[in-house]
């Protein structure tokens, strides 16, 4: 082989800069398996879309501003999942239906 040094002491320090490179690599490759194992976890724990949000005002007593189809992308952080009966009834009660999901269509409230 043409490229490696002729000698044995530059070859013995190529095989030890190698061998510490190797396991620089190995434990990187072994993080990165771990962070990815994690997040799978992290996934199959989560727990499952709510069908309805009630999105809620600010404030600990202040009336929720809207509802909406679970897994709205217009929904607020201070939100919380409900049934569809808590849904319909917000909605009666005059609570506005989210205007990007559309939850009063598909709980089938019609207006007035």
């Amino acid at each position: 082989m043409h490229d490696l040094p002729p000698d044995l002491p530059r070859l013995r320090t190529l095989e030890t800069w190698l061998a510490v490179s190797l396991d620089r690599v190995r434990r990187q490759i072994g993080e990165l398996e771990r962070h990815e194992q994690e997040r799978q976890r992290g996934e199959q724990a989560r727990p499952p879309t709510p069908d309805w949000v009630l999105e809620l005002g600010i404030g600990r007593h202040s009336p929720p501003v809207y509802v909406h189809e679970g897994g709205c992308w217009s929904t607020g952080k201070r939100s919380r999942g409900v049934p569809r009966d808590v849904a319909l009834r917000a909605l009666v009660e005059g609570v506005p239906a989210c205007p990007h999901c559309r939850p009063d269509s598909a709980l089938g409230y019609l207006e007035g």
